[in-house]
């Protein structure tokens, strides 16, 4: 449990480094039926925005606690680059795309942590 936080600080710094906005830390170690333990959510405003800030995630992580994502998807478009991490899913999107899917409120039981974005 204490890695997947660490992870999370990680990933949540990562976004920040390159202005990421609108960060979510969404918990949901307490809840029974759950897909992993956290989503980090964020958004970029380009497609080269949210390209960027998933390179400065998996920077983050892997130089400051060497640590590789499983598997990186959504590359192609940069509309929706997921990184999983285990039980840790980092979520960067465009605006648009994050409205569609509200991923967040499909979890609305679970504890949500918005963090305020930096100037």
């Amino acid at each position: 449990m204490a890695e997947n936080t660490l992870i999370v600080e990680k990933i949540v710094e990562g976004i920040q480094e390159l202005k990421g906005k609108h960060i979510v830390v969404v918990d949901m170690t307490q809840l029974p039926e759950r897909a992993c333990d956290y989503f980090v959510i964020c958004e970029g405003n380009s497609s080269t925005h949210v390209a960027s800030i998933a390179d400065s995630i998996k920077t983050f992580v892997q130089q400051e606690i060497g640590v590789k994502p499983f598997a990186v998807d959504g590359r192609e478009n940069s509309e929706w680059i997921v990184f999983d991490y285990g039980q840790v899913l980092a979520h960067v999107f465009q605006p648009e795309a994050r409205a569609f899917y509200d991923i967040e409120h499909l979890w609305a039981d679970a504890r949500i942590n918005e963090i305020p974005d930096l100037d």
